[in-house]
């Protein structure tokens, strides 16, 4: 992995921590939209694959600045992405079953 992306993750993390400072101290954060969250998980992860593939794509077509450690990486994190994105759609349908079930 090369060392922007490890401080670019870093950064992410920083960001996220802080995020999760701020709601813990009881700060009222802005309501998100559930639709316009999940469409954004769900670009993110198509970008993650895209971006993989692309990666995959360099590396196979012999380009010299693609290192095959980056490459598998990425790979892992689309695949990683992919398979949490796919549980959340398998949480979210259990969930609309279960309400259609309920008794009035």
């Amino acid at each position: 992995m090369s060392q922007m992306n490890v401080n670019e993750v870093l950064a992410q993390m920083r960001v996220q921590q802080g995020q999760a400072t701020q709601q813990k101290r009881g700060e009222e954060t802005p309501a998100t939209d559930f639709a316009a969250l999940l469409k954004n998980s769900i670009d993110t992860v198509n970008e993650t694959q895209q971006q993989a593939s692309e990666l995959a794509r360099a590396f196979e077509t012999g380009e010299t600045d693609v290192p095959l450690a980056e490459v598998m990486v990425s790979l892992q994190k689309a695949s990683v992405s992919f398979q949490a994105m796919v549980e959340v759609r398998n949480k979210l349908v259990e969930a609309y079953k279960d309400i259609m079930n309920m008794q009035m």
